[in-house]
């Protein structure tokens, strides 16, 4: 009887989710280990991640030195808060619906 591996029960979808996490060194050690160990074993996941890798530092080259002016980053800041208040506005009612 072979034992099952749990890294491998992965879903390569929820893998390649992480992938940007893991990328910009966000995500904590276990979690880097799990989703390193489902890659060294997941051709395809590993392919996904090497594409990702090569965008990120493509970008990171190309758009490094710049900074969004202020005036960008205000009205992206209303726009975030004033989706969460519409969302917390809105979610009683769907569920009296």
């Amino acid at each position: 009887m072979t034992e099952r591996d749990p890294d491998m029960e992965l879903d390569c979808t929820a893998v390649l989710a992480d992938v940007w996490l893991m990328l910009d060194g966000e995500c904590d050690a276990a979690t880097r280990a799990r989703l390193q160990h489902h890659m060294d074993h997941c051709s395809p996941c590993i392919e996904a991640y090497g594409i990702e890798e090569k965008i990120k530092g493509l970008l990171s080259r190309k758009c490094g030195g710049d900074r969004a002016p202020d005036s960008l980053r205000d009205r992206l800041t209303v726009e975030i808060r004033r989706s969460v208040t519409i969302t917390q506005i809105e979610s009683p009612q769907a569920t009296e619906s």
